[in-house]
């Protein structure tokens, strides 16, 4: 795992999640290989379900494929997507599947400073993109949510925490 991702990931559960309650319904959306999942498990959220491409995630599918993949809309309390939305404009699916009220949490490149991500790539900081940069969008202009929390992080992440209206 390279460095920065290790340090990030640390840092992500710290922010992210010290105030959610254990008894939440989360989601995440692009799981991978399951860090979060492993440690909100271990740390008392049994109430985790990760969507990803690919195994090992809980779901394995598209998340603009809910319905299919037997999701149902206004039932979960958290969805966390980091590092996706780069990837994939899914905020209708997620505005549909978290409860009313619900917390949206996101991390994404900064869209003018994608070069430095790509820099850090190279220099084997941090994980490869495993897709293009397609979606890159400021926070401040994420539809369909209230913006609680956005910070940038590094120069070249942002961090957010939105709220479902």
């Amino acid at each position: 795992m390279p460095l920065l991702s290790t340090y990030a990931r640390a840092r992500k559960t710290s922010f992210f999640f010290r105030d959610v309650p254990k008894e939440c319904r989360i989601l995440e959306i692009g799981c991978g290989a399951g860090w979060l999942g492993a440690y909100l498990r271990a740390n008392g959220w049994g109430n985790y379900v990760g969507i990803d491409l690919k195994p090992p995630a809980d779901i394995v599918g598209d998340i603009r494929d809910w319905r299919r993949l037997g999701l149902e809309p206004a039932s979960f309390d958290v969805i966390a997507a980091f590092e996706v939305v780069e990837h994939v404009d899914c905020f209708a699916d997620m505005h549909v599947l978290l409860k009313p009220g619900g917390l949206l949490m996101l991390t994404s490149p900064v869209p003018n400073m994608d070069w430095f991500c790509r820099l850090l790539e190279y220099l084997h900081l941090t994980q490869p993109r495993t897709s293009p940069h397609d979606h890159l969008i400021r926070f401040e202009d994420i539809p369909l949510f209230t913006p609680l929390i956005i910070r940038c992080m590094g120069l070249a992440a942002q961090w957010g925490i939105f709220r479902k209206l």
